[in-house]
C-alpha cells in the first residue's frame, strides 16, 4: 500500500482511492502514478519515465509521457497530490495541503 496525501494505491489490487473514493486508472497511468510515488517530490525526466514505466529507452521525441501526465492529471484533480513540470527537466509529484 502506498499513501501520498489523501490519494492511497494499492499495487496488488491496482487500486487508486482520493479521499476514499475510487479513481479507475487505465494500466500505464496506474504504472505511472505509482512510479511517480515512489519517487515522491523527485524529479523524473521523460526518459527515466519511459524507461521505468514502458521499460524501454527512447532517444528522441516522444510525446506518450506527457499525455499520460495530463491525463493522470485530470483524474487526480480534487485530491492532494500534484504533478509538477519542472521545465527542461521532467515531472514530480508533490504533495500539495
Amino acid at each position: 500500500m502506498r499513501q501520498a496525501g489523501n490519494v492511497e494505491l494499492n499495487p496488488s489490487s491496482r487500486e487508486v482511492f482520493v479521499a476514499d473514493e475510487r479513481v479507475v486508472l487505465r494500466t500505464k497511468e496506474f504504472d505511472l502514478l505509482l512510479t511517480l510515488m515512489d519517487h515522491l517530490n523527485m524529479v523524473l525526466s521523460r526518459d527515466q519515465l519511459l524507461n521505468l514505466v514502458w521499460g524501454y529507452e527512447f532517444y528522441g521525441r516522444t510525446r506518450t509521457v506527457d499525455v499520460h501526465v495530463a491525463n493522470l492529471r485530470e483524474k487526480l484533480a480534487g485530491s492532494s497530490l500534484s504533478i509538477e513540470t519542472v521545465w527542461g527537466k521532467g515531472y514530480k509529484l508533490v504533495v500539495v495541503e
